[in-house]
């Protein structure tokens, strides 16, 4: 019997890993990212021949905008993966591979928004790749909030915010459909599309309802605080 519990003890210990290099990998890869966004307009620059800072400016406008959302939108993206996960204290298999997922659709970013640099608002396509790109991480984030809300070993999150962590993820999401609805029928709207995201308000109230009377543990993995 008591060799059965060491057997699953260090079962558990196999399947479970220190959050700390799991967060140095995400803060790395997201540095990453952020470089490489910069790297079109670097070259555009290399190139620039006569006509002065104005003219370079005024051409490569759609790049320089799209660098800034982009910028802004990975930051935005850490910044929340940082406040959560300074609360995670382990990682398990799951969740390193929805990690992994997740920057995956990061690391697509600085390639959409090349993308829709060079072709500019006009191309709707273009533009709902990007938008569609950004939804993605939305809902691997979404599937990390969820995979933490189950396992509440792995961190120390009061049960009030998993559940608010939940609704915020979920909001975004639904956020980022609406965003590409716009982008793929309305013409001409482009990346103000993503106006849409300062909904999140409304948006949190609407899906606060569909969560309904679900109420998750708080975290277990040290003294949880509300």
């Amino acid at each position: 019997m008591h060799g059965n519990d060491d057997g699953t003890r260090l079962a558990a210990l196999e399947r479970v890993f220190p959050a700390e290099r799991a967060k140095a990998f995400v803060d790395a890869v997201v540095a990453i990212a952020l470089t490489l966004l910069i790297l079109p307009l670097m070259e555009s620059a290399s190139e620039q021949g006569e006509g002065g800072a104005g003219a370079w400016f005024s051409e490569h406008s759609g790049q320089i905008l799209a660098f800034l959302i982009s910028f802004v939108m990975i930051g935005f993206f850490w910044i929340g993966h940082h406040r959560v996960f300074a609360r995670v204290v382990a990682v398990s298999n799951g969740l390193l591979w929805l990690s992994l997922a997740w920057l995956l659709t990061l690391v697509w970013m600085p390639v959409a928004t090349a993308l829709t640099g060079h072709s500019g608002t006009g191309d709707r396509s273009f533009v709902l790749v990007y938008i569609a790109g950004m939804a993605a991480t939305g809902l691997m984030w979404l599937l990390v909030r969820v995979h933490l809300a189950r396992h509440p070993a792995l961190h120390t999150i009061g049960a009030a915010r998993v559940r608010e962590g939940v609704a915020v993820a979920l909001a975004n999401l639904l956020l980022f459909g609406a965003a590409a609805c716009l982008a793929a029928f309305v013409p001409g709207i482009g990346y103000y599309a993503l106006l849409v995201m300062w909904l999140s308000g409304p948006a949190r109230r609407l899906v606060d309802p569909w969560l309904g009377r679900w109420h998750p543990a708080a975290g277990t993995g040290a003294a949880a605080d509300g």
